[in-house]
């Protein structure tokens, strides 16, 4: 038995001493258009290799997917499908048995950061700062429709909003485990009109993504949804190219509501995965901080707004769990 183990060692060592990776796995969250992020992405391949590379690791192949849900990357991670998941703080907290959080993500921090939905309509638009932020809010964003122009008007006009202010508006939501499109809009209405998504019955629709949201919210389809903070500054240009609005996504929606502060996203690594080692944990958590402060890197990484990379640990995302557990008991 110790020899057939020292020769499978010997048969993962490349002729130059490397530990030979066949095959890494990653998968992305579809937080934007996935062939966006497919496109976006495809650099990393090479650059995670030479990283890679520099302790000691030869990947032969890495493989990037888009998950067709947030959930089906954290299924992948807590099955080992998935080596490595770029994940949002809600999905980890839900799949933590199986996948364990190497990275958080640092991003720029924006020109506005207040709970009073007027205060974000009164600053428009809102623009990245310089500084670096390791949180984000989610925002209620009411659009062009008519009742969704009717509730942005109480709000900017000062008045307090009830539950039959909302409970009549088409909502886009996200997926339950998605923190700024479902975990945190739900504590919002918790903690405003003692309600849930789940109240909203039909009236909340959810989306694959927050393209495919923003499409609803600029037709009419939907009066509200829900999203991260900066997802405005993300979509403007579409919502005159791609989705045939002519005024501003500026001019054409207001904030209704803003949540509490939400952790940055991970990168989270599978506990099944048989390639990922304590080591070549610590030198994928490496790689990835180092690539995060190349120009090149960069562009990789903005395709979720991430500006950089700092170790994290488990405990750093216990708030985030106490939130989904709030979510499980509310009726």
């Amino acid at each position: 038995m110790l020899g057939a183990c020292s020769s499978k060692k010997e048969e993962m060592k490349s002729s130059d001493g490397k530990t030979v990776i066949e095959k890494l796995s990653i998968g992305f969250v579809p937080s934007r258009e996935p062939s966006e992020i497919v496109t976006a992405t495809e650099p990393l391949k090479e650059l995670l290799k030479a990283q890679l590379a520099k302790s000691g690791y030869d990947v032969k192949n890495i493989d990037i997917t888009v998950g067709t849900s947030f959930e089906a990357v954290g299924e992948g991670l807590n099955a080992g499908t998935l080596d490595v998941g770029f994940i949002p703080a809600g999905t980890y907290v839900l799949y933590r048995n199986g996948a364990e959080v190497l990275l958080t993500a640092t991003r720029k921090g924006l020109s506005i950061d207040d709970a009073s939905a007027k205060a974000w309509n009164d600053n428009k638009p809102t623009k990245k700062a310089d500084t670096q932020a390791t949180s984000y809010r989610s925002l209620l964003i009411a659009g062009p429709s008519e009742k969704g122009q009717a509730i942005a008007k109480k709000v900017n006009a000062g008045e307090t909003l009830t539950w039959d202010d909302v409970k009549d508006l088409k909502w886009s939501v996200m997926n339950p485990t998605s923190p700024a499109g479902y975990i945190y809009p739900t504590l919002w209405l918790n903690k405003t009109f003692g309600k849930t998504i789940k109240d909203l019955g039909n009236n909340a629709v959810i989306s694959d993504s927050y393209g495919s949201a923003f499409a609803r919210l600029a037709s009419g389809q939907v009066d509200v949804l829900a999203t991260y903070a900066d997802a405005r500054t993300d979509q403007e240009k579409k919502w005159n190219e791609s989705y045939s609005r002519e005024m501003s996504i500026w001019e054409e929606t207001n904030v209704i509501g803003v949540t509490d502060a939400i952790y940055n996203d991970t990168v989270s690594v599978s506990k099944k995965s048989k390639t990922v080692t304590p080591e070549f944990k610590t030198a994928l958590a490496n790689a990835l901080m180092e690539i995060a402060k190349t120009e090149e890197g960069k562009k990789v990484i903005a395709v979720y707004s991430h500006e950089g990379y700092q170790l994290a640990k488990d405990a750093d995302y216990d708030n985030e769990a106490k939130a989904q557990d709030i979510v499980k008991n509310l009726k």
